[in-house]
């Protein structure tokens, strides 16, 4: 479990190996304005707009090394089981994790411009767009 405190900060506990352990992460996790999570892993915007994630590698929903630097000004971040989406101010997604779960958007890259919001399953996401 993740919870946000009155002063922008992050507690978290339950079962360490699945995202219950903030410790590595605990300095960045300041100014804290939402969190997402996933079976196991947990992601949060901050006041400025960037995105600090922890939790678990496993089937990759944890390991963001190839689109970290693409997570800046985010507007809003949705989960599946083991994969997440992240919505960025100019209408265009990035997505992390295991790609059975929607965490690879390559092949829709071209469609998701003008996305306003992203819905989720356990396994999949929907955008919906600004023209509807």
């Amino acid at each position: 479990f993740a919870a946000i405190v009155a002063d922008g900060s992050v507690v978290t506990w339950g079962n360490p190996t699945g995202g219950g352990d903030s410790t590595a992460v605990q300095n960045q996790l300041k100014k804290v304005q939402h969190i997402w999570g996933t079976a196991s892993a947990f992601a949060a915007i901050l006041e400025d707009r960037h995105v600090v994630k922890w939790g678990v590698v496993k089937w990759g929903h944890g390991d963001w090394t190839e689109v970290q630097d693409k997570l800046t000004n985010v507007k809003a971040i949705s989960a599946t089981d083991t994969a997440c989406a992240a919505i960025l101010a100019d209408g265009t997604v990035v997505s992390w994790g295991n790609p059975f779960c929607g965490g690879d958007s390559k092949g829709v890259r071209d469609q998701l411009k003008n996305v306003q919001q992203i819905c989720a399953t356990a396994r999949a996401f929907a955008a919906i767009l600004a023209d509807g």
